[in-house]
């Protein structure tokens, strides 16, 4: 598998990473992938989620330090250091799935377990429905694994996102919601100084900093012909079939996923659940619950 060397990183990004990360780009189709990857052993597939990258998990990467495994960090395709899409209509919950699952065939990850948060989650899980046998276990933290029940109704953000003109002005123009992270922890100054402007770099130009408002707009709407739906589907289907260990780490005080942990539970009955009084961005304030999650997983 042919991999291209990955932009440089301005040393106090690199300093904030676990030491000996690997840094590279895989073609996956029409577009390149930056991964950043540490260990050797087991594969372990994490996956971000909307507007973050790769960067989320150095925590959680630094946790696993003393284990045998392979930790396999995407950035999702225009976020992160991968490529861009040429137009913002091409961010579909099938289209990163079709990228991911070709970055999952580049790589031969086999007998991966996946670990999956924010829109990482589906986009990780609509990629394993076609590779089953890829997977041999799951670790979900504050994301969706089905469609929304019938009235859903989208969050305040979501909601937001989807007004003309303004939603525009703030995504692309106003750095939101980067410059907000903040906001949706259980403690703010996780996402502080030199870690929040990690989040920001990636997307600090008008021409990098499409997806975020795509993204958030992938979300159903209450539309029937929505196009994640049918994806979400194929997700439910994979997840509540799924035979391998399951393990759920929750933010409680998450206000963006909060609410849809019974949902999860409901459909992954035998899941391991470790509920913390994190927000969204789980990662950055119980990176060590997560860990331990993903050992119980593995071994």
């Amino acid at each position: 598998m042919e991999q291209f060397p990955a932009p440089p990183l301005p040393d106090w990004i690199e300093r904030q990473l676990r030491p000996g990360t690997r840094r590279f780009l895989v073609d996956v189709g029409a577009y390149r992938m930056h991964v950043s990857e540490a260990g050797d052993g087991a594969p372990v597939l994490l996956l971000h989620g909307n507007p973050t990258w790769s960067f989320l998990y150095r925590k959680v990467a630094a946790a696993l330090a003393g284990d045998r495994l392979r930790l396999v960090m995407p950035d999702l395709i225009g976020l992160g250091f991968s490529d861009r899409p040429r137009s913002a209509s091409e961010h579909t919950l099938e289209a990163h799935a079709r990228w991911l699952g070709a970055l999952v065939d580049r790589l031969a990850l086999r007998d991966l377990v996946f670990v999956g948060h924010d829109w990482g989650g589906p986009i990780g899980l609509r990629a394993l429905a076609d590779r089953p046998a890829a997977a041999r276990g799951l670790v979900i933290l504050n994301t969706v694994v089905s469609p929304p029940r019938e009235g859903f109704h989208p969050t305040r953000f979501h909601r937001f996102s989807r007004l003309p003109l303004v939603s525009d002005v703030a995504f692309r123009l106003l750095g939101f919601p980067q410059n907000a992270l903040h906001r949706v922890q259980g403690d703010p100054n996780s996402i502080r100084g030199d870690v929040a402007r990690a989040y920001r770099y990636p997307l600090r130009r008008l021409s990098d900093n499409a997806a975020p408002l795509a993204l958030a707009r992938m979300v159903p709407d209450g539309r029937p012909d929505h196009p994640s739906l049918e994806p979400l589907e194929r997700v439910q289907a994979f997840v509540t079939s799924f035979a391998g260990p399951v393990a759920i780490v929750w933010g409680d005080r998450d206000p963006v996923l909060g609410r849809v942990r019974k949902r999860i539970e409901a459909l992954l009955p035998k899941a391991a659940v470790t509920r913390t009084e994190a927000g969204h961005f789980l990662q950055e304030e119980v990176p060590d619950e997560i860990a331990r999650a993903i050992r119980r997983v593995v071994y």
